[in-house]
């Protein structure tokens, strides 16, 4: 289930690997992954002879910048089991509701390199997509570099569980369901309480577990590496204080918490 930590793992492949290559061809024969009218054609006049020059990420959107001033951009989105390859080499190697490894026939996406190298989106499930000039309006500021005063003003004034601002994606860009439950965690917040409840000092203790959270998690490999996820289960208990973990629907998603210490 790609959330920012691997979106942002699938970021840093293709800088590393992906950039200043000329593009050769590109496979795109699965019109339902084109997204916003994007057709085949079209993808393909755009990105051949061309290079990709910069990747960038917000949130769980994933960005190739072309060369040349006014160039469209390549925008990627994962879905539930989207995955980044390069060259056969991958961004990260397990997703939660993905197969051990990338399988050709899952591939949805190829952008082929004159050198012979290739970029592609294996995705099993089909949730993702590829676009031309994503609209970026419709999110918010990106969760890995959010400051404390976004943080409150994402917050501010809402009466909805803390849980369900956080997976606001038009408030903040890149939390998904198993990172908003692994910070409210490190945090000691409930999922439940209201989102503008939060005194100066929970937010600055939210904000500081939420960066560091998501910087430790990029570290590990993955949104699924959390020390709260192997407890995330019927019977699952608390890795800080043994407290049998509840379980609820918040903000739409299958929600865990500890109802000892988040309070």
């Amino acid at each position: 289930m790609p959330e920012l930590p691997e979106v942002e793992r699938y970021r840093q492949l293709a800088e590393r690997a992906a950039l200043g290559r000329p593009i050769a061809g590109v496979e795109a024969s699965d019109a339902w992954y084109l997204k916003r009218g994007l057709t085949a054609e079209e993808v393909v006049s755009t990105l051949v002879g061309e290079t990709f020059v910069a990747a960038r990420r917000r949130g769980k959107l994933m960005i190739l910048d072309l060369a040349g001033d006014g160039s469209p951009v390549l925008g990627l989105r994962f879905g539930m089991s989207g995955r980044l390859v390069v060259d056969g080499a991958v961004g990260v190697d397990r997703l939660l509701h993905g197969r051990a490894a990338p399988e050709h026939r899952y591939d949805r996406f190829r952008v082929d390199f004159a050198d012979g190298g290739s970029l592609s989106m294996s995705d099993p499930r089909r949730l993702g997509g590829v676009e031309l000039d994503p609209d970026l309006s419709r999110l918010g500021p990106d969760a890995l570099g959010l400051t404390a005063a976004q943080l409150r003003r994402a917050l501010e004034g809402a009466q909805v569980a803390l849980k369900a601002r956080l997976l606001d994606q038009s408030r903040i860009a890149g939390i998904g369901n198993l990172i908003a439950d692994e910070v409210l965690w490190r945090a000691g917040l409930s999922p439940l309480r209201p989102a503008g409840g939060l005194g100066a000092a929970a937010v600055r203790r939210l904000h500081l577990h939420l960066t560091s959270g998501l910087a430790d998690l990029v570290a590990r490999g993955g949104s699924h590496t959390g020390d709260l996820m192997v407890e995330r289960r019927p019977g699952g208990i608390c890795p800080r204080d043994a407290t049998p973990l509840r379980r609820a629907t918040v903000g739409g998603r299958t929600t865990w918490w500890c109802p000892r210490h988040q309070k």
